[in-house]
This record gives C-alpha cells, sequence and structure tokens, in this order.
C-alpha cells in the first residue's frame, strides 16, 4: 500500500481568547498522498486554514499527531519546522504578499536565494505564464497576476507540498480560473501535492479528492473518477 506523505491522527486545535476557549480542531484525521491535488471545502470558521497551517508547520497542534513523510511535526522545535517549511513546502495565500519595491523576477528570486536546487527564476514565471512581465513590479501587475507570481515564488524552491489558502478568494470569476489554471499545471507538470482550501464547490472539480469540513471536523470525502480543468469552471 502506498505510503502516505502527510498522515494526521486525532488532531485537534483549542485557542484561548480570554476566558473563552475556541476548538479550531475537533478530532481530525486524514491522509494525503504524493501528487494528488486535495480540495479542501468548508465555510469560514470550519477549521480548514488551521489545519493547512498545521500541515505547513506554521501551528502546531493542541494534541494528536501529524507527520509529513518520516518528519513528526507534532512537538517539533521552531527551528525543525522552520527548516521542514524551507525544504519541502511552498505556501500561496488569498492575498499575494510580494514585496511592492522589487520586480516580480526580483520577488521571486527571493525563494530561490535561500532553496537548495531552486528551478530558474524565469523558468518559474514562464510556468505561470508571466515569462513577459518579469521585470513589472507588483502596481504595475494585476490581482491575477501578482497572484501568479506568488504561485511562481512557491514553485520557484521545487517544494515536495503546496499549500493554498483561499488563493482566488480576492479575485473575480476570470481572472480566479487563470489563477486556478496555474496551479492547475503546477499539479499535473510537477506532481507536486497540492491542497487548496476553498469556500467555493465548483473548484472541488479541479481534485483528485474533495474533503469536506465543519465545525473543525472532516465530515465528507468524495473522489472525482476525471478531474475538470479549470477552463471547465463557470463560476
Amino acid at each position: 500500500m502506498t505510503t502516505p506523505t502527510f498522515h494526521a491522527s486525532d488532531l485537534t486545535k483549542t485557542y484561548r481568547a480570554g476566558e473563552v476557549e475556541v476548538q479550531a480542531l475537533r478530532g481530525v484525521t486524514l491522509d494525503l498522498y504524493a501528487g494528488e491535488f486535495v480540495v479542501l471545502l468548508g465555510a469560514s470558521g470550519s477549521g480548514k486554514s488551521t489545519l493547512l497551517n498545521i500541515l505547513g508547520g506554521l501551528d502546531v497542534p493542541t494534541s494528536g499527531e501529524v507527520w509529513y513523510r518520516d518528519h513528526r511535526l507534532h512537538g517539533a522545535g521552531e527551528r525543525e519546522l522552520t527548516q521542514y517549511r524551507r525544504e519541502h513546502v511552498g505556501f500561496v495565500f488569498q492575498f499575494y504578499n510580494l514585496i511592492p519595491s522589487l520586480t516580480a523576477h526580483e520577488n521571486v528570486a527571493l525563494v530561490t536565494e535561500i532553496a537548495d536546487d531552486p528551478m530558474p527564476v524565469a523558468a518559474a514565471l514562464a510556468s505561470v505564464g508571466l515569462e513577459e512581465r518579469c521585470d513589472h513590479f507588483p502596481a504595475q501587475l494585476s490581482g491575477g497576476e501578482q497572484q501568479r507570481v506568488a504561485i511562481a515564488r512557491a514553485i520557484a524552491k521545487r517544494p515536495d507540498v503546496l499549500l493554498c489558502d483561499e488563493p482566488t478568494g480576492a479575485l473575480d470569476a476570470a481572472t480566479g480560473v487563470r489563477v486556478l489554471a496555474a496551479l492547475e499545471k503546477v499539479n499535473r507538470d510537477y506532481g507536486t501535492t497540492t491542497l487548496v482550501i476553498t469556500h467555493n464547490a465548483d473548484i472541488a472539480r479541479l481534485a483528485h479528492r474533495v474533503l469536506r469540513m465543519a465545525d473543525g471536523r472532516i465530515v465528507g470525502e468524495t473522489r472525482n473518477e476525471v478531474r475538470a480543468t479549470a477552463a471547465e469552471l463557470s463560476w
């Protein structure tokens, strides 16, 4: 049987806000496999981002176990988690987090300078269709182009895993489709294990598997026998 890339078992996460305890995760168990494109669906507050942050080493669970291959992430120290993120994970968030004073090329190059085996910056930008915009600053790019620069930055270090938190949430439908096409291409071309969290059910058609979250739990799973392409989506 194939060994999962991620194995999480009975994850909980509790936050304190003064006297109030908020249970963001309530016993989540899941496996993610190499090369999968998985969509995590759920309303705001369902625990999607908390789960993604734990898988990405940005947060740690209150209880339970989470493994990335043979890396034990639960109970890991900040130095171990930083190395894990640096060597294995690319992140794409709703807001692009580009440095305004740097060009698209320079924003991507920041990551390649700290990676062990990066792809050429031009190749990363070409993979998302922005080779002609490499010398433009973020203010000279549309929202969709800025998000594609963020994707190029995330994949430039050749991550094993790409974790995307509402990557089209700040975009109109047509622009969002172009961004999703870039994520789809990365998954197909490089076999990067890709997890996209969203509340948009139509995006689920791109996935190999769809996991549904509610109230801090995974409440359903479906598989797509045939994946749609981004161009086939109708929002």
